[in-house]
């Protein structure tokens, strides 16, 4: 009986999508594991695969400092992760089998397709293909001559693989640093904080919208004529949801208060914009984030769980779904039934996804902390909001930790059990709750339908 469902979900695209990134943190793992990837100390299975979790989910938590656990080949293997995670691995997959001539299978399409379309309509897999892998690469090649000047600027000794390492590590919002202190090395520099801005935007986008904003651009250049550019209601979306949170959110942060250090008007507003847009997704820090007010930090909780962009290299719920619910909970306070978005309705199936994805984040996060509180606050001595930020930290994706005492997160002073949930929070984060439920739960159908009868609400 085993057999059979478990063959049903191989043909699932979500099936496809979880374990192809399970099978690459396991490869990374093993990777990890190996002497040579190590610097003076061993690292145990259980920080191996913490590490190789966090780079494939693009999170940045660590249990291991990468600038001084890690040798540089070790440091390679948690870029290849770090890249592999950005793309996905379908994509290679895909690309291995235009090169080899080979053809996918349509649940292998649908979940390439899922992965940075999420549309049904078929797209042109080699042109669609060819676009990511060429926009990825001039992005990640823009910002690695800009980071290595920055870095030199700083009197430091410029290596190209660290601006090759950061240049990558912020497009793919992935938070890894080779310096112990993360970006707190680049306070000084801001042509390095600007450029692992724009680059955290980038990828945060998704891949749909940097798709429509470069053909936009390029059709209206080749036409050279003016009027009104008329985007779709995704990306509408996408941008006005991030130009909102992240000047949103740095307004508050100045409003709530940052740490001591930040005294000149100049240096307040520049780590409050910076942190606004590295907490929605990316985890890089100017600033000790464990010296922040709680108001601070309940602001950046609010960044990470609400996250990027689907189809990006972002965690989170999505900027699309919390914009969707918003939509949803006005129209239910002015007595309408249908939801609009932008001067457009958005169809039913959409806005019960959206209300199904809050909820089963939602209902993770609370038996994150839940379980985090009983296994780990006992022994690490972390206080109930230090929990809950480590734990919606994985869950998004984003990286940023609490945790002063070291280069390692938080969870580095946690048990196997608490990395391991940890671990889990990431894998989830990085596919979608949604996704991940849809790929281990069978769907089935009911042939039947139970009465109805109202219960009181309110």
């Amino acid at each position: 009986m085993l057999l059979p469902v478990l063959k049903s979900l191989l043909y699932r695209p979500e099936a496809i999508l979880a374990g192809t990134f399970a099978g690459l943190i396991l490869a990374g793992t093993i990777a990890l594991r190996l002497p040579v990837s190590h610097k003076g100390q061993t690292v145990g299975v259980v920080d191996a695969l913490f590490t190789a979790t966090s780079a494939v989910c693009l999170t940045g938590l660590i249990t291991v400092d990468t600038e001084t656990g890690f040798s540089r080949i070790g440091q390679t293997v948690i870029l290849l992760l770090i890249q592999l995670g950005g793309l996905g691995i379908m994509t290679f997959a895909a690309l291995s089998a235009q090169v080899f001539r080979l053809r996918l299978s349509f649940s292998s399409h649908a979940a390439w397709q899922s992965a940075f379309f999420g549309t049904e309509a078929r797209v042109d897999l080699r042109r669609a293909l060819r676009s990511i892998l060429l926009m990825t690469l001039v992005i990640e090649a823009t910002g690695v001559p800009l980071l290595y000047l920055g870095i030199q600027r700083l009197g430091g000794h410029a290596e190209w693989f660290d601006a090759v390492f950061h240049s990558i590590s912020a497009f793919c919002n992935a938070g890894f640093s080779l310096y112990g202190e993360n970006a707190v090395a680049f306070r000084g520099s801001a042509l390095v904080l600007w450029t692992l801005a724009g680059l955290i935007v980038a990828g945060g986008l998704g891949y749909t919208v940097l798709l429509e904003c470069i053909q936009r651009a390029w059709r209206r250049l080749r036409a050279r004529r003016e009027g009104p550019v008329v985007w779709s209601l995704h990306s509408r979306v996408v941008l006005k949801a991030t130009a909102g949170l992240i000047l949103g959110g740095a307004v508050l942060l100045l409003l709530s208060g940052l740490t001591p250090d930040e005294q000149a008007p100049g240096s307040r507003i520049t780590n409050a914009l910076f942190q606004s847009v590295t907490a929605r997704t990316a985890g890089f820090n100017t600033l000790s984030i464990g010296c922040l007010p709680l108001s601070s930090l309940l602001i950046l909780i609010a960044l990470m769980y609400v996250g990027g962009a689907p189809g990006s290299c972002a965690g989170g719920i999505k900027t699309p779904t919390a914009a969707v619910w918003v939509a949803r909970v006005r129209a239910r306070l002015i007595g309408r039934d249908e939801v609009t978005l932008g001067g457009r309705r958005i169809p039913q199936d959409v806005v019960r996804r959206a209300a199904l994805v809050i909820s089963v984040a939602t209902i993770w996060n609370l038996a994150g902390v839940f379980i985090l509180s009983i296994v780990e606050a006992p022994h690490c001595g972390a206080g109930l909001e230090q929990l809950v930020f480590e734990q919606i930290s994985a869950f998004g994706t984003v990286g940023l930790s609490t945790n002063t005492a070291s280069p390692v997160s938080l969870s580095g002073l946690f048990g196997p059990l608490g990395k391991l949930w940890v671990a889990a929070t990431m894998f989830v984060g990085r596919l979608g709750p949604l996704t991940l439920a849809m790929a281990v739960i069978p769907a089935a159908r009911k042939p039947y339908e139970y009465p109805t009868e109202r219960v009181l609400i309110g």
